[in-house]
């Protein structure tokens, strides 16, 4: 077998081993709407976000100790913190504002722009170049999504559209930094320390946010909390970055248009959210334009 032959049976092993792992963490990140849309029915947006954080940074750092990872050095500490900004506190904070003004239903709408945001910040932060076809593709999904929002918001709310869309700007970032930081770090390690480095601000936040009371939480809000907090927060990186880093941020970042798929279907069956003709439109929509460009990813 020659040198190139065994380059390219790896590199196959190496995608396809990626896309597993990148559908299971979008898998889980499914329910992270419904889920934060049930909590923020009883608990305050900000105290949801920084408890998530908080107990799943508690949950990472004894994960690190444990195995007796060793520190990030200085040069990827950058990295981290915006991983941190992205995924720990942007998207999570701004998702949750936005759910007090949308349903999840509608909002799950918007994840159709993310292999959009990861694939721009793949080519700014991971050095990756997408053919053409790939950047036409995804921009026929993405004006999907917004003319989906723009005939929707004045019916729905504009102050929650546009925390969506600044969370999936976020959340891009993150997920496109967070990638290129697995190749060195470790999928696992990367949402671990950015957890773990998030935690000066988000342990205090979460005592000073903490409600007057909590007899009136509801079990559906605990849930809610819990399932955001260990699987979106913790577990669901895990997958993702590793699926990322294995496959290819642009490439394997076409999975998360699944997630709006998913997540109205768990909004329907979870909250007995109502999923309008129109939601479900785009969302094939949006499924039907860009996942061909899959294959431009490279």
């Amino acid at each position: 077998m020659s040198n190139h032959q065994s380059f390219s049976d790896t590199s196959k092993e190496n995608s396809s081993k990626g896309w597993k792992n990148g559908f299971i963490g979008v898998l889980i990140f499914s329910g992270s709407l419904p889920a934060t849309r049930a909590a923020v029915l009883d608990f305050d947006p900000v105290f949801v976000t920084v408890s998530r954080a908080t107990i799943a940074g508690l949950l990472a750092l004894c994960v690190l100790l444990l195995f007796k990872e060793k520190r990030p050095a200085r040069k990827q500490i950058a990295s981290l913190a915006i991983v941190s900004l992205g995924v720990v506190i942007g998207f999570p904070l701004l998702s949750a504002m936005a759910l007090q003004y949308v349903t999840s239903a509608h909002s799950v709408v918007f994840l159709g722009m993310l292999p959009l945001t990861t694939a721009i910040f793949a080519v700014m932060r991971g050095a990756e170049r997408p053919r053409p076809a790939f950047w036409l593709c995804s921009i026929a999904g993405s004006l999907l999504v917004i003319g989906f929002a723009v005939a929707q918001g004045l019916k729905a709310s504009p102050i929650g559209d546009l925390l969506m869309l600044l969370a999936v700007i976020l959340c891009g970032l993150g997920y496109a930094e967070g990638a290129k930081l697995s190749k060195t770090l470790g999928g696992w390690q990367v949402i671990s320390w950015a957890l773990v480095l998030s935690l000066p601000f988000t342990a205090p936040m979460m005592y000073l946010q903490r409600p007057a009371s909590f007899a009136a939480v509801g079990p559906a809000a605990w849930i809610g909390l819990a399932y955001v907090s260990v699987f979106s927060m913790l577990i669901g990186f895990v997958f993702w970055y590793r699926g990322l880093a294995q496959g290819g941020i642009a490439a394997v970042g076409q999975l998360q248009l699944l997630q709006p798929f998913f997540g109205l279907a768990l909004a329907a069956i979870l909250l007995h959210e109502s999923v309008s003709i129109a939601m479900l439109g785009v969302t094939v929509g949006v499924i039907l334009c860009v996942a061909g460009s899959k294959k431009f990813a490279r």
